[in-house]
């Protein structure tokens, strides 16, 4: 029986990401990565990523520096499309490794002890 492959999207020199890389590759569960630099994820998708773990908050990263950096008029966003011109201007904005496993379950940022809890 052949395992489905999980979609990582991250970005490639994020050290978070590569462990999250390394981890799937030591226990053999096959995976797609997708940096979302190179390849920007589509703002429909985006929203349903939102949606799905909660709202844009729990999706962006507010602790980051990037969020830091932006001007305070920019910390606000008051629609979906202000979320998303955010994360399509700053991917870096967008939490990582963001997991998407083959039944369409979203999962944010990586820990080997979630990683086990949800891939055994």
């Amino acid at each position: 029986m052949t395992q489905e492959a999980i979609r990582l999207y991250g970005l490639k020199r994020c050290s978070t990401c590569v462990k999250a890389v390394r981890w799937l590759e030591a226990h053999g569960i096959p995976y797609e990565f997708t940096d979302y630099r190179d390849d920007p994820v589509a703002p429909e998708l985006l929203q349903a990523w939102a949606q799905q773990v909660g709202g844009w908050e729990k999706l962006v990263n507010r602790a980051s520096m990037t969020w830091r950096n932006l001007p305070a008029d920019r910390k606000e966003p008051a629609t979906v499309h202000e979320w998303q011109a955010l994360a399509a201007e700053f991917p870096t904005l967008i939490k990582r490794p963001v997991m998407v496993r083959p039944d369409g379950a979203i999962d944010l940022g990586f820990s080997e002890k979630k990683y086990i809890e949800i891939l055994g």
